[in-house]
C-alpha cells in the first residue's frame, strides 16, 4: 500500500508538457535522469520560459533589450531555454522529437508577431 502511494506520489511530482502524449513525457524525464546536465524539470522549465518569451509583445522585449536587462538572472534566460530544448530534441527518439519540435515551432510563430497598438489593453 505504502509503494503504491509513493508511485503515484512520485508520478505527481514529474511537470507535465501540455501537448505532448505521455509516452514523450516519459522519454523526456528519463533523458532528464540518464544525462548529468539536467535535472528533473528542466525540459518543463525550458518549454514554459520559451513559451512566456515569445507571447511578450515585441516593444517589451525591446525595451528590456535596450535597457541591457534582457534575460533576468532570477529568472533563467529563454534563449538558453531554446537552445537547450534544440539539444534535447536531437537526443531523442523520432517521434518524441517530431512531437517536441511541434510543440516548440508553435512558439516559434509567435516570437516574431508585431506589438498591438499603443492603448490597447492598457499598454503604451
Amino acid at each position: 500500500m505504502a509503494a503504491a502511494a509513493s508511485l503515484h506520489r512520485a508520478s505527481a511530482d514529474q511537470p507535465v508538457i501540455d501537448g505532448l502524449s505521455s509516452r514523450a513525457l516519459a522519454e523526456l524525464r528519463r533523458l532528464e535522469r540518464t544525462r548529468n546536465h539536467l535535472s528533473s524539470g528542466d525540459i518543463a522549465e525550458a518549454v514554459r520560459l520559451w513559451q512566456e518569451y515569445v507571447r511578450r509583445p515585441e516593444r517589451e522585449l525591446w525595451r528590456e533589450y535596450e535597457g541591457g536587462g534582457m534575460h533576468g538572472e532570477c529568472c533563467g534566460d529563454p534563449l538558453e531555454a531554446r537552445a537547450l530544448l534544440d539539444t534535447v530534441t536531437r537526443a531523442l527518439s523520432r517521434a518524441t522529437a517530431r512531437e517536441l519540435r511541434r510543440l516548440v515551432a508553435r512558439s516559434d510563430a509567435l516570437l516574431n508577431r508585431p506589438s498591438p497598438p499603443y492603448g490597447v489593453g492598457g499598454g503604451g
